[in-house]
């Protein structure tokens, strides 16, 4: 089913049953299967999310931005994982002669690794660098983060004005992924930092609209009801597609993205359980990582 958007040209599912099979079962065989006509990516911005741990999502993404770079696509690529302090780094790093490889670039630029599992991450960074492509650090950090969340947005250089329902949607979102276990003044005061990293990328995206993009960042960030989206200009936001790629159980999530694919869960433990275990008792599964 087809339904179409003021913003954007259509909003469409990809279902779990029409691929999982065939993802799942990547690891036994040694050619991996044709991208799925749905992620073949054909607009010049696209806003590419994830579940951060899913690894039939990262496989499916890496393919289908794979198959876009060898169609002639050249876009800039915004990473969520690189905090924007470190573009520096990343921009000597590339100066040099020769470049450093993916693994040399990310020890750099990401020293403390950010809690992020870069064997997802690492072939997006040595794509850019093979195809000489820019590659942007769109994540503001942790500290900037606090810093909004007690001064607010203006007094850190974001656009305060933020519309009520992308105020209200952020908030409730928050409080979901804390399993209402906050109250609704400190998920404000979180919502102000998602705020400002779906503002920060909205720019980082506008830079680069010229030459095409690639967001790759959560979800959340590329919403189109709350996220970067509402944050573009309506000329580039006419030449973007936001991508969900959602879990089996989510599906109604799917109106918040142009395009949704639904993939199986990865397991892991319940986020909520890990949430309401009382202090200093370890997880029976540890390592499992709960998605952002």
């Amino acid at each position: 089913m087809q339904v179409h958007s003021p913003m954007a040209p259509m909003r469409r599912t990809l279902r779990a049953a029409q691929f999982a099979a065939a993802a799942l079962a990547l690891t036994a065989c040694a050619a991996a299967p044709p991208v799925p006509a749905e992620l073949v990516l054909t607009r010049p911005v696209v806003l590419l999310g994830e579940v951060h741990d899913n690894a039939v999502q990262h496989d499916l993404r890496l393919r289908a931005v794979e198959d876009w770079i060898a169609r002639g696509a050249r876009p800039a690529v915004l990473m969520e994982q690189f905090d924007r302090e470190q573009q520096a780094v990343i921009e000597r790093l590339r100066a040099q002669r020769p470049q450093p490889d993916a693994g040399a670039l990310i020890a750099a630029a990401a020293p403390s690794r950010g809690g992020w599992n870069w064997t997802f991450y690492t072939p997006f960074v040595a794509l850019a660098l093979r195809h000489d492509l820019p590659l942007v650090a769109v994540n503001v950090s942790r500290d900037d983060a606090r810093a909004v969340m007690s001064r607010g947005l203006a007094a850190s250089g974001f656009d305060a004005a933020v519309p009520a329902d992308v105020s209200a949607g952020i908030v409730r979102l928050v409080q979901d992924s804390h399993c209402g276990m906050i109250d609704a003044t400190a998920a404000r005061r979180l919502a102000l930092a998602q705020v400002a990293r779906d503002q920060h990328m909205a720019r980082a995206v506008e830079a680069h609209a010229g030459r095409g993009v690639l967001l790759l960042a959560g979800n959340g960030h590329v919403r189109t009801d709350v996220g970067v989206p509402r944050w573009l200009s309506p000329a580039t936001r006419a030449r973007s597609e936001a991508i969900g790629l959602l879990e089996l159980g989510d599906d109604d999530e799917a109106a918040a993205f142009d395009l949704t694919v639904v993939t199986p869960r990865q397991p892991r433990e319940d986020p909520c359980a890990a949430m309401r275990r009382p202090a200093g008792v370890s997880s029976p599964a540890s390592g499992a990582a709960s998605p952002k």
